[in-house]
């Protein structure tokens, strides 16, 4: 008998985090089509109102995670809204008429996890819920190019100076938090990155971490789930092994970062979308590009993934009854962001 159903155990919880883009959503995609026998749910948090990985979610559900196992949390850090949004979401799923075996968070490109973390030790769950493990994806082509700050041989010189500076950019710091509160870290994009790109990012993450954690390559969100699932970590009883740049404050802020929803008309040339999400990344320092659009004379949504200047396009459903609207989420840190901009660029 499976005793996750039965109440007799706390319900296991995954926390997958991970910089903007790295393949959380896709790593999901692949535990959802391979379970191991497990009924999951999945919460997922995005930065920005429009749900655009929930959907891409939603649309693999099946017997072993139903649509109404899948939770969108948008606009809002679930870390900072834990009395509000997380606590109830997370008290649903584990009333739900079939409990889940296991549940899988997907946190925000921008959230820290430590956090999170620390929400598990509210009195109303923390009998009945634990943390299996958080696992934290670094692309690795990115890393090794140094991309997750924008200049990190000169933040390191700085931080060498003046041990007092406060040298860290938003950045990097979301970048380290992530990584020093991991069980577990897959270096995505590891056919990208090739052999050297993955030794070259093995050597930047070790640089940053304050204890032993297995790196392992991951390409296309593929590999066995017995490797993520039953970690039996404990996370939330073992926070002073996590450090982070936010330890000592009651809360975090977001407002270095900052999203605009940008609503274009039917695309008749997608590759030339592609390229002004280009121009967007290398000219206005945009970060991340995500959501669908309707091209003209196509039954089929286009599903756009973009980070930096790396643009992703496929055809990933028909848009059936739903109204063919093209919508995009434009997300950039706060100072770089310039919504009249980037409506000209695209477009819109």
């Amino acid at each position: 008998m499976n005793t996750a159903t039965t109440g007799l155990t706390k319900i296991p919880v995954t926390v997958i985090t991970g910089f903007l883009g790295a393949g959380k959503t896709t790593l999901i995609r692949h535990l959802m089509q391979n379970p191991q026998g497990k009924r999951l749910a999945i919460l997922v948090n995005e930065f920005g109102t429009v749900g655009v990985d929930g959907d891409i979610l939603k649309s693999c559900a099946d017997d072993n995670c139903p649509v109404e196992n899948i939770v969108e949390l948008a606009n809002g850090c679930i870390c900072c809204t834990v009395a509000d949004d997380f606590i109830p979401t997370i008290e649903a799923l584990m009333a739900m008429p079939v409990r889940p075996d296991h549940i899988l968070i997907e946190t925000s490109g921008l959230a820290l996890p430590k956090p999170l973390l620390k929400a598990f030790d509210w009195p109303a769950i923390r009998s009945r819920i634990t943390v299996d493990g958080v696992i934290t994806l670094a692309d690795a082509e990115a890393v090794a190019a140094g991309r997750f700050a924008p200049d990190v041989d000169a933040v390191e010189a700085q931080r060498a100076a003046d041990p007092s500076l406060d040298h860290d950019t938003p950045l990097s710091e979301v970048f380290e938090d992530q990584i020093l509160c991991a069980d577990l870290i897959l270096l995505s994009k590891a056919d990208l990155a090739g052999e050297a790109g993955l030794a070259s990012a093995r050597e930047v993450i070790a640089a940053e971490m304050n204890r032993p954690v297995p790196m392992l390559a991951m390409t296309e969100g593929v590999i066995d789930p017995r490797v993520i699932l039953g970690l039996h970590a404990a996370a939330e009883d073992d926070l002073a092994a996590r450090p982070s740049h936010h330890d000592g404050h009651d809360d975090h802020e977001h407002e270095d970062f900052d999203s605009v929803v940008i609503d274009l008309p039917e695309v008749t040339d997608p590759e030339a979308l592609s390229a002004a999400i280009t121009r967007l990344a290398e000219d206005q320092k945009i970060l991340r590009v995500k959501g669908h659009v309707a091209v003209a004379g196509k039954p089929m949504r286009l599903l756009v993934q973009a980070v930096g200047a790396r643009v992703q396009m496929q055809f990933d459903k028909p848009w059936g009854t739903s109204p063919r609207r093209s919508q995009l989420v434009v997300i950039a840190e706060h100072d770089d962001i310039d919504p009249a901009a980037i409506r000209r660029v695209l477009g819109a």
